[in-house]
């Protein structure tokens, strides 16, 4: 939204005109999901959607909102350095948001199968056939150190899809390039309750509710 300046002292409305946007700001909010907690079972079970949406992702939104308070109060007192010390925090909580956001709508009680259409013919393209494409997202996934998370990207540059994987909550595009269409969320967090320490379980499971009509509406807009 951009800040409207008035006429008169024009030089100094300029100076403010940035803080403005930043009082201004609304904070961020959870978004609800688009199903139940329970609707993605038996694959992730009630309780570990619940804690995930609405302690661990809310706990990102709240703590992301903190900061950007505390940047918007350093910003207006000219202090490079708390700005500074506040970027891992931002980064942090902030791909922390973006990632379930995007997340949440990756996956559908109706999901599973395989993509159509556009994506499809990109996935074969792209990585020889969806067994591979699966095949190899499915490694990287794996193969996150500690925490993180396994990406199935587009890179717009060279008109193609990649995977990638990132620590934490890094985001996507923020730290590579890419844009997101699919994450798999590898954290603990997401899977420990019922599926102990095995990852390769976990993300066995999670294919059955991917919502691949989400992550082809994903593709169909990036490429415009």
């Amino acid at each position: 939204m951009l800040c409207r300046l008035a006429s008169a002292g024009r030089s100094r409305a300029k100076l403010i005109a940035p803080l403005g946007c930043l009082v201004s700001r609304q904070k961020h909010t959870l978004p609800d999901l688009p199903y139940d907690y329970g609707a993605l079972e038996p694959h992730i079970n009630a309780e570990i959607m619940q804690l995930h949406h609405s302690k661990h992702h809310a706990t990102y939104v709240n703590n992301l909102n903190v900061a950007e308070e505390k940047y918007k109060e350093a910003l207006a007192k000219g202090d490079v350095t708390a700005q500074v010390s506040l970027q891992p925090a931002l980064k942090f909580n902030g791909g922390g948001h973006i990632n379930h956001t995007i997340f949440w709508t990756n996956l559908s009680p109706n999901g599973g199968g395989e993509p159509k259409g556009e994506l499809m013919e990109a996935i074969k393209r792209d990585f020889g056939s969806f067994a591979n494409f699966k095949e190899k997202l499915t490694a990287v996934s794996v193969g996150v150190q500690g925490s993180g998370w396994g990406w199935l990207g587009y890179n717009k540059e060279q008109g193609r899809l990649q995977i990638a994987a990132c620590a934490n909550q890094d985001p996507l595009q923020g730290t590579t390039g890419l844009i997101p269409l699919l994450g798999i969320d590898v954290w603990e967090h997401a899977y420990y309750l019922q599926y102990k320490n095995v990852r390769p379980d976990y993300l066995k499971a999670i294919w059955n509710v991917i919502n691949w009509e989400n992550v082809s509406s994903r593709y169909a807009s990036c490429k415009k």
